[in-house]
């Protein structure tokens, strides 16, 4: 039987401000993308979420961004790379405190929004990160979009490289994120995307945008907790994919 590892962007609240379903997410997934504090989350919010993925053994990663709370990490920040190797890091050493805390550490890096699609192919960016995971822990694994510069320049430094791709999410031909600004960016009806889930991660291809196929083969399959329906969407995934004969395990 083979495994499949599903992870989720969670702990994304502020203060008093909630985003999504934290705990029954973390009953679904395998692998939990824990805000680090720059483009959401606080100090209370990473204790909780660390501590709860810990009694569901689920897979503690650090969701890392820019510093952007206004603008949830979906704005790009033209950066100097330097700078953005040390936001990386406090925020690394932020969540990775909280998990040891909690009787875990963290085992993975993500990034997030803005950053996550400004490392597709800006080098200095994605070098900039790199350079972040090499100084703080060599041995993490780090998430990206096949074929970024990011995963390439990780690859190129000794990281060990996972391939990601997203339950609910539309793709141009290239294997590109379609942008959120535009219709049909975001997938919502729960059976296609359930489908595509269990499609990519058996290595058959699925739809772009355009209609044409296209294979991801992913090592981990993303299903964002904070769209509408996301717990519903989550647990058809997890179900689809252990009825597919997918076992489910996180990558790290």
């Amino acid at each position: 039987m083979s495994a499949v590892d599903l992870n989720s962007d969670l702990g994304e609240g502020f203060g008093s401000w909630t985003l999504g379903d934290d705990d029954a997410l973390l009953e679904i997934v395998t692998s939990a993308n824990v805000a680090c504090g720059f483009h959401a989350s606080d100090a209370t919010i990473m204790r909780r979420v660390c501590e709860r993925a810990v009694q569901h053994d689920v897979a503690i990663g650090a969701q890392v961004g820019y510093r952007d709370l206004p603008g949830f990490g979906r704005r790009f920040i033209d950066v100097d790379p330097h700078e953005l190797t040390q936001d990386v890091i406090y925020q690394l050493g932020a969540l990775d405190g909280f998990a040891r805390v909690a009787g875990s550490r963290v085992r993975y890096l993500k990034p997030h929004g803005a950053l996550y699609n400004a490392i597709v192919t800006h080098e200095e960016q994605a070098a900039a990160v790199v350079a972040a995971v090499v100084d703080y822990d060599r041995t993490l694994p780090v998430l990206g979009l096949p074929g970024s510069a990011w995963l390439r320049l990780a690859g190129e430094a000794g990281l060990t490289t996972v391939a990601e791709a997203f339950a609910d999410r539309a793709y141009t031909p290239d294997g590109a994120l379609v942008s959120r600004r535009l219709p049909g960016a975001v997938l919502h009806d729960v059976e296609e995307i359930a489908a595509r889930c269990v499609a990519m991660a058996t290595g058959q291809p699925v739809l772009d945008v355009d209609g044409g196929e296209l294979s991801l083969q992913p090592g981990s399959i993303c299903v964002h907790g904070d769209t509408p329906g996301a717990v519903q969407i989550a647990r058809r995934v997890r179900d689809a994919l252990a009825g597919a004969g997918l076992s489910l395990a996180p990558f790290s």
